[in-house]
């Protein structure tokens, strides 16, 4: 590539939705990006109106696709991009993009990075500074998540924030009522386990990469900088190499003995690493997000979650004794929960005195099965599974027992008023409990025999204000 090559690729970043936080969808690529030599700029669509002289201008448009939600405003974001400028070859890039690269390709994307590959952006722009014309899937995993290629060690370099929307146009992190900047960081990719419904595991397979700690921290200074107070550790699972989440979080606190964080992790690891807590309660951390999905024996197996119903106990009292707040997220509706699973997981809320814990949207998270979900191939998938809903990047499935499907249509009308009137979270999950009852036919006796006497006391946890969803 001659040395004005870069020149006439002026590249466009576009990031739709990361959680609320600042995204790394935008700041990674950049830093490698611009250590290419070629023109950048960003866009945060979760924050920014639509830059049309930016997407004009460009000669490559990358729109990143961590999550589904992103994915689907990502399609709405490359319509106009080709409506203002037809020449700009568009890519999607990123866990959601390669698992769809089948329905992108025929609608919306010249090419599709799978997974999470930088570098791969990099080359698909030296590609076409040397005049090629990229088509189809150009690095990453393969439509179905099959015959996945070698997926190498990422060589990261400090992400670039420069021209991202500042700090506070994002998620707050609230404690004791106090709201301070947030910042977002990465101290590892992929994941060693395999949950079943989980995206990284058709791009991962089981696969799990430490990014440097010296990388980590010059972030977190980066973010500190800007104001942050507060750092998202934004792991699969923080706890994967709990050597590193260790390392990361004394240096961290070392230099910013004032800073506070959170992370997410398995329940079994919070069992297996329960000695660990304290410790890290000491460094700064406030809250640990886990994904307990559901308290049902057989959707635990199904999803190959690694925990059981009393698991989610121990889990919660290793957190209590350290000082820790547990921010669980929930599956609330698969094709194996039945009415009394779904009413006995809302009681353990309840008798647990999690209804802060837990924002009521959870209560109607539905199973998501996108092309390459291992579930798709399940031995009862016939019983449940339908057709590829291309549009919405998911099969879609319905339950046997048709009154849980009835039931998700109500909870999600329910917690669509809750969010409209700012509704009490334990308003609304007294609301949906009554509605779950009545779908199981349970009398007013079944509502005073379930709920406990007297609630434990549970203080408000410390939060996001941006409520986890995908």
């Amino acid at each position: 590539m001659s040395d004005r090559a870069p020149e006439r690729v002026p590249i466009l970043l576009i990031s739709c939705y990361e959680l609320g936080h600042q995204p790394l969808s935008l700041a990674w690529p950049q830093a490698l990006i611009r250590q290419a030599g070629f023109s950048v700029s960003t866009l945060d669509l979760a924050v920014q109106p639509f830059d049309l002289a930016a997407a004009r201008a460009a000669r490559l448009v990358a729109i990143a696709a961590p999550m589904h939600t992103a994915l689907r405003l990502g399609v709405a974001a490359a319509t106009q991009v080709r409506r203002s400028n037809p020449q700009a070859h568009i890519c999607f890039w990123g866990l959601y993009a390669g698992l769809n690269a089948a329905i992108l390709l025929e609608t919306v994307a010249d090419t599709v990075v799978g997974g999470e590959d930088e570098a791969a952006l990099v080359r698909l722009a030296e590609a076409l500074a040397s005049g090629a014309r990229p088509a189809g899937l150009w690095a990453g995993a393969l439509v179905d998540g099959r015959d996945r290629p070698p997926l190498a060690r990422p060589v990261l370099p400090v992400p670039d924030s420069r021209g991202l929307p500042p700090l506070d146009r994002y998620a707050r992190y609230v404690s004791k009522g106090v709201a301070r900047l947030a910042g977002y960081v990465e101290a590892s990719r992929g994941c060693l386990h395999t949950c079943q419904h989980c995206p990284i595991v058709p791009v991962y397979g089981g696969r799990f990469f430490v990014v440097p700690a010296e990388v980590v921290l010059a972030h977190v200074r980066q973010q500190v900088a800007a104001g942050a107070e507060h750092i998202t550790f934004g792991d699969p699972d923080f706890l994967n190499g709990p050597g590193q989440a260790r390392k990361v979080t004394r240096a961290l606190h070392a230099e910013f003995p004032r800073l506070t964080f959170d992370f997410t992790t398995k329940v079994e690891h919070i069992i297996k690493h329960r000695a660990l807590f304290a410790e890290l309660a000491d460094l700064g951390a406030t809250f640990v997000t886990s994904a307990i999905e559901s308290l049902s024996p057989l959707v635990l197996e199904r999803l190959q979650k690694g925990h059981t119903a009393a698991d989610i106990d121990m889990a919660l009292d290793i957190l209590d004794n350290a000082g820790l707040a547990l921010r669980p997220t929930l599956v609330a509706f698969t094709p194996w929960t039945r009415l009394e699973d779904y009413v006995a997981l809302i009681d353990f809320v309840e008798a647990r005195g999690l209804q802060t814990h837990i924002p009521p949207i959870q209560l109607g998270i539905r199973l998501l099965l996108p092309p390459g979900s291992p579930l798709i191939h399940a031995p009862d998938a016939v019983l449940w599974l339908r057709e590829l809903d291309a549009s919405n990047f998911t099969y879609r499935w319905e339950h046997p027992d048709a009154r849980m499907d009835r039931l998700h249509g109500q909870v999600a009308a329910r917690l669509a008023l809750a969010d409209e009137r700012r509704e009490p979270a334990p308003e609304t999950y007294a609301a949906v409990r009554a509605l779950a009852l009545t779908a199981a036919q349970a009398g007013p006796d079944r509502i005073a025999r379930t709920l406990p006497d007297r609630l434990p006391a549970r203080p408000d946890p410390p939060r996001l204000t941006e409520d986890w969803f995908c």
